[in-house]
């Protein structure tokens, strides 16, 4: 029982030490996961914003949209999201070293874009009836008071 016990705070040390610590990457700089991700994370909300935005503004893409079809949709329009796409990836290979940006935009960010486009835009796409106050004008009444 006390080996067990002892086995499990030294796990819980040694998880918590390595978590603590900064993060080295094996081609890039030291990096401090909290300060990565205070860096980070303006710019992926930027390029996931700038999507949103494209999708909802090219008829054909929101259609893609609407079908539950996400990367379809950000392929008609992604391209006019270069700049804050190209941003996420300079800063991600600075803080990690090169070549990681782009490995990450391609696998980590664009796994969830999906789920990113699909939670802001659900409620945009969903079809809606428009319910009106007035009761349906009757013919026969359009009728009388027009004199007919």
């Amino acid at each position: 029982m006390k080996t067990s016990i002892l086995a499990s705070l030294s796990v819980l040390v040694l998880v918590s030490t390595a978590q603590a610590r900064p993060h080295r990457h094996p081609t890039g700089p030291t990096v401090n996961p909290v300060e990565a991700e205070t860096v980070l994370e303006p710019l992926r909300q930027a390029a996931t914003a700038c999507f949103a935005d494209t999708v909802l503004s090219n008829p054909k893409a929101t259609a893609e949209a609407r079908a539950g079809r996400w990367y379809e949709a950000v392929g008609i329009t992604g391209f006019l999201c270069r700049p804050e796409v190209a941003a996420m990836i300079q800063a991600h290979d600075r803080l990690y070293g090169p070549k990681t940006g782009e490995r990450y935009f391609k696998g980590a960010y664009a796994k969830h874009l999906d789920q990113q486009l699909a939670e802001r835009l659900q409620p945009m796409l969903a079809h809606k009836a428009v319910a009106s106050a007035e009761p349906p004008a009757d013919k026969g009444a359009e009728d009388t008071a027009s004199g007919n």
